[in-house]
């Protein structure tokens, strides 16, 4: 591969032209039989990048120049946003992003066939910034002094993001006062060529409609001497926080969390709000980081599937209740499901705290607890999934297919996973009726979609 010109160290400079973006919102094109990533170039744009890697069968750029930008490129509103790479989409227009996520997702569905299928416009988010509720960040130490942040892109480089726009402001007044009170203190933090260092990681989890927040260290052992005192700083520094908690995590690995969380201040929990609905959530619970639009897709799917009387539904993969609890409010008896025995006890918690009696939430992987519970069930009853990125288990669709409910309600995070799930839901003998794609995070590439899906009246398809 010829390169058009040559640095003055010796790197090669491609002009090239962008072709579309990958599902982590990088330009990409081909270049002699290899893919080209680039980080912040977008589709129809030309420009020159310098090749830093060069795999079998891909290849990286650095931007270097912008020869024809996109009519919807604008100067990026973070000043990090190149070094941290954190959101690819940052120097498009709002308008821009959700065309380039629709794109996405209608990329994801041709792949597996589904050409056919109507997406509206994205739904876009009440807000382009600070709308990130919980954030996981690593702790770390360069030549300046304590860094609190991310990783950058394909290195172990860790870049400061303690003032990050995408963040709720608590979050990161939060993350400037420990990076600060453990430089003052002189608190090891981990080293990852050493595989040695107290301070791990810092995970921050917010209540917008309480302004209170959780606070969890992860650290390679306990040792509460030397932890206390920074925890007791915080405190009086950041009111705001009711609740420190302690994970200790003493693996060599990039998994964050290990299997231990002690509480060393205040609250057990958080206390928030999803809507109208009150609920505690756990250091270690997973909910989504854009509450507005997270309580946006529970009341489409209780709208998708207004209950008749009596009826019972299904929420498998229900997490600490968000969809359960929204369809219990409309009159349905719900059952839950999650592998995750701890969201299991805060969704029982979350229920009886808003007087929602008939839900019930049991702990195990939905493929093993499923063929009991639809034997129980009425025929028809309605369900909903919410999978992991990974999509759902094929046990797990196999059977729903079988069961045939008269509604099944698919949330995904991952446009991939969804159309080959639908796909095959599809060859099963379902219909898509409605496809809807929420922006769950601005100046990312990331979208979350719902799916409404019923039965077809001759069964599954040939």
């Amino acid at each position: 591969m010829k390169p058009d010109r040559r640095t003055a160290a010796g790197g090669d400079i491609h002009k090239i032209r962008i072709d579309g973006l990958t599902a982590e919102g990088l330009g990409r094109t081909e270049r002699d039989g290899r893919e080209l990533l680039v980080y912040g170039a977008y589709p129809g744009e030309q420009v020159e990048v310098e090749i830093v890697h060069r795999g079998p069968r891909r290849l990286v750029g650095k931007l270097r120049r912008i020869l024809e930008p996109v009519a919807g490129r604008r100067p990026s509103p973070c000043r990090k946003a190149a070094v941290c790479q954190g959101c690819p989409l940052i120097e498009l227009h709002p308008e821009s992003q959700l065309a380039a996520k629709k794109d996405l997702v209608l990329s994801a569905l041709a792949e597996h066939g589904l050409h056919d299928l109507h997406l509206p416009d994205i739904v876009p988010a009440p807000r382009d910034f600070g709308y990130r509720t919980t954030a996981k960040l690593v702790i770390g130490r360069n030549r300046r002094g304590i860094v609190i942040g991310l990783y950058r892109r394909g290195s172990h480089d860790i870049v400061d993001i303690s003032d990050c726009p995408l963040h709720h402001p608590l979050i990161n007044r939060i993350a400037r006062t420990v990076k600060d009170e453990i430089g003052r203190q002189k608190l090891p933090v981990w080293n990852p060529k050493q595989q040695r260092g107290l301070m791990r990681y810092l995970l921050v989890r917010v209540s917008p409609a309480n302004r209170k927040a959780l606070v969890t260290l992860v650290t390679d052992r306990r040792d509460f001497k030397r932890i206390n005192p920074l925890v007791s700083w915080l405190r009086r520094r950041v009111p705001e926080v009711v609740a420190v908690h302690q994970n200790v995590n003493a693996g060599t690995g990039n998994v964050i969390l290990g299997r231990e969380t002690l509480r060393m201040a205040g609250a057990r929990d958080l206390l928030d709000r999803l809507g109208d609905f009150s609920v505690h959530i756990g250091p270690t619970s997973f909910l989504q980081v854009n509450h507005d639009q997270a309580v946006r897709m529970y009341r489409q799917i209780a709208d998708w599937l207004t209950p008749r009387p009596g009826e019972q539904a299904l929420d498998l993969y229900c997490g600490i209740g968000g969809i359960a609890m929204h369809l219990a409010a409309r009159g349905f008896s719900v059952t839950g499901v999650e592998v995750v025995p701890e969201a299991v006890g805060y969704a029982g918690r979350n229920a009886e705290r808003n007087r929602l009696t008939h839900c019930r939430f049991l702990a195990g992987a939905a493929e093993k607890l499923l063929p009991h519970l639809l034997a129980q069930l009425p025929a028809g009853s309605p369900v909903t999934v919410n999978p992991p990125r990974s999509g759902c288990d094929p046990e797990v669709l196999d059977m729903l297919a079988g069961f045939r409910p008269r509604a099944l309600v698919y949330m995904s995070c991952n446009p991939r996973t969804l159309a080959r799930d639908l796909a095959l839901l599809r060859q099963k003998g379902f219909r898509i009726d409605h496809l809807l794609a929420y922006d769950m995070f601005p100046q990312t590439a990331h979208v979350e979609s719902l799916a409404l899906l019923m039965p077809e009246p001759g069964g599954r398809r040939k």
